[in-house]
């Protein structure tokens, strides 16, 4: 057996280095990960929030928005108790001053970005043939309000008072339309699925809530402006958020003109910065 000659063993090193030298050019670099944005939403928010966030992350790639949608007071609670999130959007100032006076959210980013009113909905069957607020009053007419503790339940009973102070409603008629309330709900997106599947006969809801899934299975009535409640809606960073930057740059997205034309087409009324 003859053994390796030096311009051999040399040439295998050679080869050997070259093979490393390869490998280590070759050797796939790590993406970071995305930061994520946590985003306590008020659930009469849920479509318009997701199309913002699918928006915002097609042209923010290194940011992932994670949204936790429910009713203003539920989350207001969850903050208190705990909660980290980046961003709270409550669709009630009540429950974000709480917030600011305890102490939770970087007051100088707090501010009302948002508009809503209450709209009378309906199935697209109408089983009870209403046609505006006086057919609620009829015995037997089945309603689903929001509790009282949630922004559309309390505007609901603060369109009730003012119907209770006009003589062509009165108080008898906010005593028959609470007593029809068949169901009061703790987040907007409950009160959806009783009237699609025939469990109410109507809901006193946002005007934004009929979404563009349930444009043909609801018909909307406008409640008339004397006794209807605009609901003001504010967003803010709060004061432990390690990810404030992006959450500004979010925030700049929902009130620029791309987040802007999300939230009017969802039927709201955004607010401009510095109004």
């Amino acid at each position: 057996m003859k053994s390796s000659t030096p311009a051999t063993l040399v040439a295998v090193s050679l080869l050997i280095i070259a093979g490393l030298l390869v490998a280590g050019c070759t050797t796939t670099q790590q993406t970071p990960e995305p930061t994520t944005l946590t985003v306590f939403t008020a659930a009469s928010l849920t479509g318009a929030f997701t199309d913002i966030g699918k928006a915002y992350e097609a042209k923010n790639t290194d940011v992932k928005v994670d949204f936790v949608f429910d009713g203003s007071q539920t989350l207001r609670t969850q903050v208190e108790q705990g909660a980290t999130p980046d961003i709270f959007v409550s669709a009630s100032t009540k429950h974000m001053k709480a917030l600011q006076d305890a102490g939770f959210m970087d007051n100088s980013t707090v501010a009302p970005f948002l508009g809503n009113s209450l709209a009378l909905i309906v199935p697209v069957d109408n089983p009870a043939k209403i046609t505006g607020l006086a057919d609620l009053a009829n015995p037997g007419t089945k309603i689903v309000i929001g509790t009282k503790d949630v922004p559309f339940g309390d505007y609901t009973r603060q369109m009730l008072d003012k119907m209770a102070a006009d003589p062509a409603y009165g108080e008898a008629y906010k005593d028959a339309f609470m007593a029809n309330v068949i169901s009061e709900e703790t987040a907007v997106s409950n009160v959806m699925p009783k009237l699609i599947l025939g469990e109410a006969d109507a809901a006193i809801v946002y005007k934004s809530d009929v979404s563009k899934d349930d444009r043909d299975k609801l018909i909307r009535f406008d409640i008339p402006s004397e006794y209807n409640v605009v609901a003001t809606y504010p967003l803010g960073i709060l004061a432990a958020s390690p990810h404030k930057a992006e959450a500004e740059s979010f925030i700049a997205f929902v009130r620029g003109p791309d987040g802007s034309a999300i939230l009017t087409d969802y039927g709201f009324d955004p607010i401009p910065a510095g109004k």
